[in-house]
């Protein structure tokens, strides 16, 4: 099955090119590549300030809330992982009805051994991201613990060096969270680039070049970005 796969060096040509933009876009949204700020690295900053915060609060309701938001989006995201992974197993079993239908678009279909190699691939991919959102649900969940272990700022008794390295504990693992959680997202995006591949090696480069641009606009141009700088 690889070795069909593999046959076509126009193929080989378009997953390392998958390859090499995800794993160099990844670094680039950590800031190892560039001083310029991301979204991402702005609001890690915006993540740390609500540790902050939080700990002058004495009812911390809106922080749990708030905690309760963000696994609950990232509990979305992994269910979902999980059921395209069984939608891609019950696509395997129909690959001969798909290898029909792209048998009438303008790209020639691939063989059955490299469309199936394909999905394959595009599991393993889904996998990876519902282990990231896995990690991230259990990292806010360690997170909720960590704000509920800061003592409050306002009494006396609190030592403020305590204090502060709680909200520093606190912070760095919504960051953690975060991360795990932007890289399950991020996963989903090129997934979707992933896609252009059983159509076709050029609308593969294709997707995952119009991916790659989406994310960089997100990342650097977007207005959400430009509402942190203000």
């Amino acid at each position: 099955m690889l070795d069909s796969l593999l046959q076509n060096p126009l193929d080989i040509v378009a997953l390392l090119l998958f390859l090499t933009v995800w794993i160099a876009f990844s670094q680039v949204a950590a800031g190892r590549f560039s001083s310029r700020p991301t979204l991402t690295m702005l609001m890690n900053r915006q993540r740390e300030v609500w540790m902050r915060t939080m700990a002058k609060r004495d009812l911390r309701m809106i922080d749990t809330s708030i905690m309760i938001g963000l696994q609950q989006g990232t509990a979305f995201f992994a269910s979902s992982a999980i059921f395209a992974i069984g939608g891609c197993f019950a696509l395997l079993g129909s690959s001969q009805q798909v290898l029909d239908v792209l048998n009438d678009l303008p790209a020639s279909a691939p063989a059955r051994a490299v469309f199936e190699a394909k999905v394959l691939g595009l599991i393993a991919i889904l996998a990876y991201a519902f282990f990231k959102f896995g990690w991230s649900y259990r990292l806010f969940n360690y997170c909720s613990i960590l704000i509920g272990a800061v003592p409050i700022l306002s009494d006396k008794a609190a030592n403020e060096a305590e204090v502060e390295a709680a909200v520093l504990r606190a912070a760095q693992m919504n960051v953690l969270g975060g991360k795990h959680f932007n890289a399950g997202l991020r996963t989903i995006f090129f997934a979707l680039g992933y896609l252009g591949w059983f159509i076709g090696p050029w609308v593969f480069m294709g997707t995952t070049l119009f991916v790659l641009g989406v994310l960089i606009r997100r990342q650097y141009f977007s207005a959400a970005r430009r509402s942190l700088l203000t």
